[in-house]
């Protein structure tokens, strides 16, 4: 049977040349880098060669960089780090990704006042509702910069030129965003920033926080991942390098692939802001029909894609992203995240087309044909 993987979103597997840098540093290169002695110091070295590879693909510098056991965990260091210094107020939005939503319902129970801004159709927050929850007394913003779900890119341009009026830290969550567009802190306004490994064809279990120079934060204890930093560190400086040929590579089949979808099935609606997205990612509702039986029926097929995050991926509950977006109800029910990737092709897409006709054709049937769903085949 043939494999087709559109779920890049939730994870990316690991190019020859990480895992050939990871690979010495589960063997002869194991010394701790905590460590005195050469052992030691080459594990140091390794560190902070993967730091300044961190930092080149953002913009900052290699001591500006805390290494993680992944992305959620650099959400979770930044929001309940900064929420320690004194501020009761945190402002983020509806529609951020759970590992930072579920730290912001924490910290609600735990006294904190938390605004969750609204967005738009689009799954945009409005930059004058930013400035109006806005104060010197709130802790932090903390903001998805690129939807997980919807792949919608928040205009971090107006976002910059409010949170420059106030001394408020802002924090982006810029796990989706990474290898994907240009990251630069200053340009961002960034006070802090989240990347994942295993989104940029990484191992899984390593991240790193971008913490400006200045602010004070309390690094993770214990003895880090050496063979997975080394290979976050790999995985920036090829991304780094491959940035705009990937970019239009993902551009390419993500608007073959929506084409594709489109006419086949011209009940088929897109969620999120057609504008303002990133290269690789669609959200696209079938309505009438459940996200989680499509699913399934792709999965029988060999075909891989998500009803929303991975990590709400086996809940039946609707997507909290886009009922913050007002989707309609029924498009809500049979909305479908596709995301492409280094190793996506035509011909795989073409594949899942011919495979979505037959499934919308079966489905119709067995609903007594009572759904008008053209096709053209």
């Amino acid at each position: 049977m043939k494999k087709v993987y559109l779920d890049y979103n939730a994870t990316t597997p690991v190019l020859p040349k990480v895992l050939n840098a990871m690979l010495p540093f589960f063997s002869e290169k194991f010394g701790n880098p905590a460590s005195s002695h050469s052992f030691g110091r080459e594990a140091a070295s390794a560190l902070e060669l993967a730091a300044e590879q961190v930092a080149a693909l953002i913009g900052a510098t290699a001591n500006e960089i805390i290494f993680t056991r992944g992305g959620s965990e650099a959400n979770n260091l930044a929001i309940s780090e900064l929420a320690l210094k004194g501020k009761t107020r945190i402002i983020s939005s509806k529609v951020e990704h759970s590992s930072t939503y579920d730290t912001c319902k924490r910290l609600k129970k735990d006294g904190f006042e938390v605004t969750y801004l609204d967005v738009n159709r689009d799954g945009l927050i409005d930059a004058e509702a930013l400035e109006q929850a806005l104060d010197n007394d709130v802790a932090l913003v903390s903001l998805l910069l690129v939807n997980n779900e919807t792949g919608t890119i928040q205009d971090f341009e107006s976002i910059r030129k409010v949170m420059q009026k106030y001394d408020v830290p802002l924090h982006y969550d810029a796990v989706q965003a990474a290898g994907k567009m240009p990251l630069d802190v200053d340009s961002l306004g960034a006070s802090l920033l989240s990347l994942s490994a295993h989104k940029i064809y990484g191992p899984k279990g390593a991240g790193a926080l971008y913490v400006r120079s200045g602010i004070e934060l309390e690094a993770p204890s214990g003895t880090y991942d050496l063979p997975g930093i080394v290979g976050l560190g790999a995985a920036c400086e090829i991304a780094r390098g491959k940035l705009d040929v990937y970019a239009a590579h993902c551009t390419e089949m993500r608007d073959y692939l929506e084409r594709g979808i489109m006419k086949a099935c011209l009940m088929a609606t897109i969620n999120g802001c057609r504008k303002q997205r990133i290269c690789n990612t669609t959200n696209i509702s079938f309505s009438g029909f459940s996200a989680k039986n499509l699913s399934e029926e792709f999965d029988r097929r060999g075909i891989a894609v998500s009803t929303g995050a991975a990590c709400n991926e086996r809940t039946n509950d609707t997507s909290r992203i886009l009922e913050a977006m007002n989707v309609p109800k029924a498009a809500l029910y049979g909305a479908l995240r596709f995301s492409v990737g280094k190793y996506s092709n035509k011909a795989d897409i073409d594949y899942f087309i011919k495979e979505l006709i037959k499934i919308l054709q079966e489905k119709n049937k067995a609903m007594g044909g009572s759904k008008i769903i053209k096709l053209d085949i």
